[in-house]
């Protein structure tokens, strides 16, 4: 299946692409950073370094997290990582729209895929 992603390069250090929005769409689903990590199948260390970074790469924060205790701990998305996501997902809907027929001549033209030979 054909799909298309984006990745913003802000400048040399700062991106932000489909692995970050996913993460932090999981995160407001599972209201923790643990949660999303499991869904994402990736560790929690390499879930909070990649939450993190996206947290601080703006002014404002994306989500905001509460310690944990009985339950564990929190993150819940503020009003800007909400508006963080939407944007995204209209850039990349608008993207997918806009270059579909580009993408679908493309596609037209893949080579079947190559099978490895039996030994």
């Amino acid at each position: 299946m054909t799909r298309v992603t984006i990745r913003i390069d802000f400048d040399g250090e700062r991106h932000l692409g489909h692995g970050k929005i996913r993460l932090l769409e999981l995160i407001d689903e599972h209201g923790s950073i643990s949660s999303a990590a499991r869904a994402m199948g990736m560790s929690y260390r390499r879930a909070w370094l990649l939450a993190d970074e996206a947290n601080r790469m703006f002014a404002q924060p994306l989500f905001a997290t509460r310690l944990g205790g009985r339950g564990g701990g929190q993150a819940q998305l503020t009003p800007f990582g909400r508006k963080a996501i939407d944007l995204y997902r209209a850039m990349q809907s608008q993207t997918e729209q806009r270059f579909c027929g580009d993408i679908a001549a493309l596609a037209a033209e893949l080579a079947e895929p190559k099978t490895p030979p039996q030994a």
